[in-house]
């Protein structure tokens, strides 16, 4: 059965409230310890503020995972806690920075050490509409993907998932917490439920785009950001990957980034071991995308105006370039347009303040 979860909008924005939410796969469920210890998960539910534009009904959220305050606030205190790591230096949000729409900036993520990732960090904003996460979908749940940085050695650097538990199990202030949600001291289960959560909660919306195409104020954005519109939907062939309210079809493409290289990252075919994923990468959301630089897998463009060139060309040609790449032909104006319109998908209900204290 679907969780029915509680929902509040935006005063005056959406009318939809207590719905059922669709749930992840099988193969996303929680092991049964987890799904034991589920039954404790009976604090207050948490209220889940849809801003303007998102849609309500699409949100994933696993049966065996439904929100609930103090969930919420522990996956908040585990997200920003550099303890996560093995030298005490990294948490999740050294790559997920709140002010930068929950990206850091970089070409690739940064590990403890300084060490360099291999692709360049995702943003978490509005991860509730995707079950596959990463680049190449190889986390099939958003609980899967929470833990997936803390034994990587590039990452959070972590001798093991055991190692984890068994240093957040010293500390006093997450077993309470822990059993206060769970019914269990500290649980890798637990730990990524905990995490998922959090970053289910956060969400962008209610955009200038929003207002004017959905909610029909004209003057919510410029006349060069309408004609960027316009194009976006059809000369610039955007919305055949970047559609829907989330402006992402959530599959995989070849845009022949790499092809122009002597490495190729095989991408979604590493997952796969589908001949016709082979270089492939997930389509992300545009939402808060001037806020997400650089771009790209591999962070090579650095601005909008770059990206936009590069789908103009068509992309890089290669075997297995996908078919929906092709010239454009966009004018100098056109570009500008598409770029302003971009811009204006930039909203709200993402931003949150980092914790002031910890569990000791």
């Amino acid at each position: 059965m679907a969780q029915r979860l509680a929902l509040r909008t935006r005063p005056g924005r959406l009318v939809c409230m207590l719905i059922g939410l669709f749930l992840l796969p099988a193969d996303s469920r929680a092991t049964a310890e987890g799904t034991a210890a589920s039954g404790k998960q009976g604090s207050a539910p948490y209220t889940l503020t849809i801003p303007f534009g998102l849609d309500a009904a699409a949100g994933y959220i696993p049966a065996d995972n439904p929100l609930t305050q103090d969930k919420v606030e522990l996956g908040k205190l585990l997200f920003f806690d550099t303890r996560l790591s093995q030298n005490n230096t990294v948490a999740c949000a050294s790559c997920h920075i709140p002010q930068l729409a929950w990206t850091d900036g970089q070409q690739v993520g940064i590990g403890i050490h300084r060490q360099p990732a291999t692709r360049n960090t995702q943003t978490i904003v509005n991860r509730l509409y995707s079950q596959a996460q990463l680049w190449h979908g190889k986390s099939s749940s958003l609980e899967a993907q929470a833990i997936n940085p803390i034994h990587k050695p590039v990452r959070m650097g972590m001798p093991s998932y055991e190692a984890e538990v068994a240093k957040l199990n010293e500390i006093a202030g997450y077993r309470a917490r822990f059993r206060k949600v769970f019914g269990t001291d500290v649980t890798l289960d637990g730990l990524a439920k905990a995490i998922a959560a959090f970053e289910r909660t956060i969400l962008s919306g209610n955009s200038p785009a929003d207002r004017f195409d959905m909610a029909g104020e004209e003057h919510a954005f410029s006349e060069s950001a309408q004609r960027g519109l316009a194009l976006f939907q059809g000369k610039a062939r955007c919305t055949r990957c970047h559609s829907g309210f989330n402006f992402t079809d959530e599959k995989f493409h070849n845009l022949g980034i790499d092809w122009d290289g002597d490495q190729i990252d095989v991408g979604r075919y590493k997952v796969s071991q589908d001949p016709d994923d082979i270089g492939a990468f997930k389509t992300p959301t545009l939402r808060e995308i001037s806020l997400t630089a650089p771009y790209m897998h591999d962070g090579r463009f650095a601005t909008l105006e770059e990206v936009v060139e590069f789908y103009d060309k068509g992309g890089i040609q290669n075997p297995h370039l996908s078919n929906l790449m092709v010239p454009l032909s966009l004018t100098g104006q056109e570009k500008a347009d598409l770029v302003e319109y971009m811009r204006a998908l930039n909203g709200e209900g993402w931003q949150v303040a980092p914790p002031v204290e910890f569990p000791k």
